[in-house]
């Protein structure tokens, strides 16, 4: 399948097989639904006008695409994403297609990534960050609590998550300050207040809720997979003095709550449905409410190659911090989904929850500064003398994502973002 409405590269994130969803505008013009193809956004509210969704019943697609965000279009369920995926697939690359024969160009539905901006995709409800890479909870927990006790003994039993601030969630490019807070950096001296010395980011992931559940009605690991709309990539800036300071006995707060950054563009679990594959190995085995059942795909990960660069103020060039896969997270995002509504919480269409950092099995695939530099024993080189072990002012991180096809990618476009200097407070 090609697209023949405009070009479309193969390196491109944004191939016919992702068509993921965003809120963009132009000028002074409203926000608005789009989709990504190529360097093009197409406008889903002139394709709605020229009848393209107009057969697919439950849908009011003039209605729901000029709304400034997805969560309308999120709580319809996947039988209609998957109609509306189809029919643009069909609209893109059939050059005889009905609606096709209704514009002279491109130009008239669709207009170039470079001249529009981007919001956050959804009203996010609530935000949930969950901590499911194994590697990561046993480098932090070696560096705090030693070897033998590195992982605390509900972790393999259950998806460790806790409920974040989904008003400091920004669309990526947003540029954020260092945070102020009470640290200790002398456990034998009293907290002093200030900037925080300790920045650093975390590679994530996160997924947006689609049909939401009623309060008091739990969800299978089947109902979850239907309720995922897609994925964005994301950046849990933490500032980790702030954090070890304030986080027992309820967890984290104002270590994480100052900013989250996430990409623009959601990628559907439909086009990420061919990269598949098997989660690792779970012991001890989870209890049954976690478990796949028979009608459910067994393989719940997904293989999405992940890259963090940061550019520091002091030169012009990115450079390669982390270089990991969601294929190693350990607690699936179905799982994620399962447990945190099994007490009968209801989740929100348009609910996010992170994924919290993913880490592989190999220093390069440490998600977090925390890790790289293991907890700032050990600077990272970044070439011309310069150095860090955590995040400077002015300093940039960017991270992106993507699965290869077989002469195509399924991307995330880039989640980037800059931090400021702190606030400074009389």
């Amino acid at each position: 399948m090609k697209c023949t409405l405009v070009d479309v590269a193969p390196e491109s994130d944004f191939s016919i097989y992702n068509l993921p969803y965003g809120v963009y505008s132009t000028g002074s013009s409203a926000p608005q639904v789009g989709v990504a193809i190529g360097e093009y956004v197409l406008c889903m509210s002139m394709l709605s006008k020229l009848g393209l969704f107009a057969e697919i019943s439950g849908l009011d697609a003039q209605d729901v695409f000029s709304k400034p965000q997805l969560n309308e279009f999120m709580s319809l369920g996947r039988p209609i994403w998957r109609q509306v995926r189809q029919r643009l697939q069909e609209f893109l690359s059939d050059g005889s297609h009905p609606a096709r024969k209704l514009i002279q160009s491109a130009d008239e539905v669709a207009v170039l990534q470079s001249q529009v901006k981007m919001h956050l995709p959804a009203q996010i409800g609530d935000y949930t960050d969950f901590y499911a890479s194994r590697e990561h909870a046993t480098n932090v927990g070696m560096m705090f609590r030693g070897k033998d006790n590195a992982l605390m003994p509900n972790w393999t039993h259950l998806p460790v998550g806790y409920h974040g601030r989904a008003s400091s969630v920004v669309v990526s490019g947003t540029p954020l300050h260092r945070p102020n807070g009470q640290r200790r950096p002398d456990p034998s001296q009293p907290p002093v207040f200030g900037p925080s010395a300790r920045l650093d980011y975390e590679l994530e992931m996160a997924f947006f809720v689609g049909p939401s559940n009623d309060l008091g009605s739990p969800l299978t690991i089947e109902q979850a997979e239907e309720r995922i709309f897609g994925m964005v990539l994301m950046n849990d800036w933490s500032a980790r003095d702030i954090q070890a300071w304030e986080y027992v006995p309820l967890g984290p707060f104002l270590g994480k709550s100052f900013g989250t950054s996430i990409s623009p563009w959601v990628v559907t679990m439909d086009a990420l449905e061919p990269f598949r594959v098997m989660q690792p190995t779970q012991d001890p085995e989870p209890l049954p409410y976690l478990r796949s059942s028979v009608t459910a795909d067994a393989r719940a990960g997904f293989d999405i190659n992940l890259n963090v660069h940061i550019k520091p103020h002091e030169t012009d060039q990115y450079h390669l911090l982390t270089r990991s896969n969601l294929k190693y997270m350990y607690w699936s995002l179905r799982q994620q989904l399962v447990h945190h509504a099994i007490n009968g919480c209801s989740m929100r269409s348009g609910d996010l929850c992170g994924t919290g950092t993913i880490s592989g099995p190999t220093e390069e695939s440490f998600g977090s500064m925390l890790e790289l530099s293991w907890s700032g024993k050990n600077p990272i080189s970044l070439g011309n003398s310069v150095q860090r072990t955590f995040i400077q002012d002015n300093d940039i991180i960017r991270i992106t994502g993507f699965c290869q096809g077989d002469g195509y990618r399924v991307g995330f476009g880039e989640c980037i973002g800059t931090i400021l200097p702190a606030i400074k407070l009389d």
